[in-house]
């Protein structure tokens, strides 16, 4: 909300200075000047309540005990367990809108945040991401052992509430959250706000959960809002590009990165950012709103026998669109989740479908490379209507892919590097929904919707003194590549040091000619590579670390940030096990030693992975 002369107590110049040192300010900048002013009141209020009663104690006694009803505000605590920027995101929103609605409040990491001082919050909010197999994010898996511990304090007297967010195709869905959840109630805090378990479309649930929590903090302190909460959420929706509001980017290059005979499909794909208004920096990435491609929609209204052209319900609030491009632009049909299961079997009303639904061991087996046209192949249904569909398919979630570029260096662009996805399952080829449709449907001067989305958690430093690890196979090289071109950009030297991995050298070293150009130049210190399928013997990242494990050691202990960014299933785990094993051998340290060295590493944010 800007100020101005109309709504706020100052005349037009301060209302424009104001506003021009707000827009600048982080959310935790503004929580701390909000504590500073209030503090800075209750001094001032205090001095005129003493002065008060020197010059005359019944004027302090009516003060003191006025029958004006005030209930002081509790002291809120915002905690969040984030991976890849989302819950981070979310956690700095609501803390933002309760700091507008005068709300004392603290914003903090969970990795941030003491944890003996539970005992000491008053209202308690948790937004927390569940990464992999149901764990906790990095940063919260300290405060996640403290909570599930034996020295978590009794919490009566806490208020709290959850924000979960996760992934439905997950099995462990919101696993974190709910852990949270269950366990401070267990401890005795009281629940403000049921939990929220948030899809990948997180939006609108997140939405209401902090709407719902803010209207309950807001009508127990007895106080006016300054502005009510949907109010709030709207404005923050408006000053930015999102998902509800994506910037129609136009394609300036579309190139096949891979050689003639590969087995893979890398491309690399510019983007004019023409006015776009706002920076990134490296690490950070680009969301692309998708589209189903046109072949699976026809072949999905043919198996159901549904005319394209009719107006179906998309979402519970009745919106509306025609069929054809519902299935195109709206809904999920090239993925099956356990919850789609579960939703889809009274719709079909197949007895079949009714009982296998229950056997969870079944429904994980089926759903792996399986759409929705398998499913209704697989379990017919004479009675499922095109008003049904938005009761059992989610909307089609957004596609996020490393920025491979730099802003210092293109400020009117932004380059992403894009593996297609292709493969055979249950006797049909399988396509990548976004990857694919850049690969193949996109070209120079088409536009597709896209957003640019902050990743704090995978920042790089900016000196000459702090060396640099980048391990990055595959299309986890983009934010290295945007790292090392704004390094060239500001003229630094340094220490730096790249593993890259493929498998062909021939056909598949991605950005090559910019990585011998980096390394000549002094840009890029030090690069091992590893190509897979060159050799008798696979050889990965994993194994050229170990041949350099002494270096890669002294690297570390010199004080070297190190980054990894890739597949999480295997590479990440992998690389992981291989740097506790340098440490163990090169540092004569216990599998302990090692893997706390690598927690604090974390802490002082030396360690930072983008992995999916």
């Amino acid at each position: 909300m800007n100020l101005s002369v109309s709504n706020s107590p100052f005349n037009e110049e301060q209302a424009a200075q104001l506003n021009q040192v707000l827009k600048d300010l982080t959310p935790e900048q503004r929580i701390w000047l909000s504590g500073y002013l209030t503090a800075g009141q209750q001094v001032a209020a205090q001095a005129a309540t003493t002065d008060a009663a020197a010059a005359s104690p019944q004027v302090a006694e009516n003060v003191l005990n006025s029958d004006t009803p005030t209930q002081a505000k509790r002291e809120i605590t915002v905690l969040y367990g984030s991976e890849t920027g989302n819950a981070q995101g979310l956690a700095e929103m609501f803390a933002d809108r309760l700091v507008e609605q005068e709300f004392a409040v603290k914003l903090n990491a969970m990795d941030g945040f003491k944890a003996r001082d539970l005992k000491k919050v008053q209202d308690l909010f948790i937004i927390t991401a569940t990464h992999g197999e149901g764990d906790p994010p990095d940063n919260a898996l300290t405060f996640h052992e403290y909570v599930h511990g034996r020295k978590a304090p009794k919490l009566d007297g806490v208020r709290f509430s959850v924000l979960a967010l996760g992934d439905e195709s997950y099995e462990f869905f919101c696993q974190t959250g709910k852990d949270f959840d269950a366990k401070l109630e267990e401890l005795g805090a009281e629940r403000l706000v049921d939990r929220q378990d948030c899809d990948i479309d997180y939006d609108d649930p997140a939405e209401k959960w902090m709407n719902a929590n803010i209207e309950k903090l807001i009508n127990e302190s007895g106080v006016e809002p300054t502005v009510t909460a949907t109010e709030s959420g709207q404005s923050a929706q408006k000053q930015r590009y999102s998902k509800s509001n994506p910037y129609e980017a136009e394609v300036l290059e579309n190139i096949n990165l891979n050689g003639r005979g590969s087995n893979k499909e890398v491309r690399h794909i510019e983007l004019l950012l023409d006015n776009y208004g706002e920076e990134y920096e490296p690490g950070d990435c680009v969301v692309v709103k998708p589209q189903n491609d046109p072949e699976i929609v026809a072949l999905l209204l043919e198996t159901l026998g549904w005319d394209g052209q009719q107006e179906v319900t998309i979402n519970e609030d009745g919106d509306t669109l025609v069929l054809e491009n519902a299935l195109k632009e709206h809904f999920e049909i090239t993925k099956l989740t356990k919850p789609l299961l579960q939703k889809a079997a009274p719709l079909f009303e197949n007895s079949e479908l009714n009982d296998k639904v229950n056997d969870n061991e079944w429904i994980q087996e089926y759903i792996y490379g399986r759409d929705v046209i398998d499913l209704i192949q697989d379990f017919p249904s004479n009675n499922l209507q095109p008003q049904d569909l938005h009761r059992f398919l989610r909307k089609l979630p957004p596609r996020e892919y490393s920025i491979a570029s730099s802003y210092k260096a293109n400020p009117d662009e932004v380059h992403i590097t894009v593996g297609a996805v292709r493969y055979e399952a249950h006797e049909r080829a399988r396509n990548g929904v976004c990857s694919v449709q850049l690969a193949e449907r996109i070209e120079p001067g088409d536009t597709i919707p896209i957003y640019l989305k902050k990743n704090p958690n995978f920042k790089f430093p900016f000196d000459e003194q702090t060396p640099v690890i980048m391990i990055g196979p595959g299309t986890g090289v983009a934010p290295f590549r945007s790292y090392l071109q704004e390094r060239e950009e500001l003229g630094l030297t340094g220490h730096t040091w790249l593993f890259f991995g493929e498998q062909h050298f021939t056909t598949d070293f991605l950005y090559q000619t910019e990585w011998q150009t980096w390394l000549k130049d002094d840009v890029l210190t030090k690069m091992d590579i590893a190509f897979s399928r060159d050799s008798d013997e696979k050889v990965y990242v994993q194994h050229r670390i170990l041949e350099n494990s002494e270096t890669f050691y002294q690297w570390l202990i010199n004080g070297a940030a190190l980054y990894v960014c890739g597949d999480e299933k295997y590479m990440a785990k992998d690389v992981h096990q291989t740097i506790q094993h340098v440490l163990q051998t090169e540092g004569n340290m216990s599998e302990t030693e090692a893997e706390a060295y690598l927690a604090e590493m974390r802490k002082e944010n030396r360690y930072q992975r983008d992995v999916y």
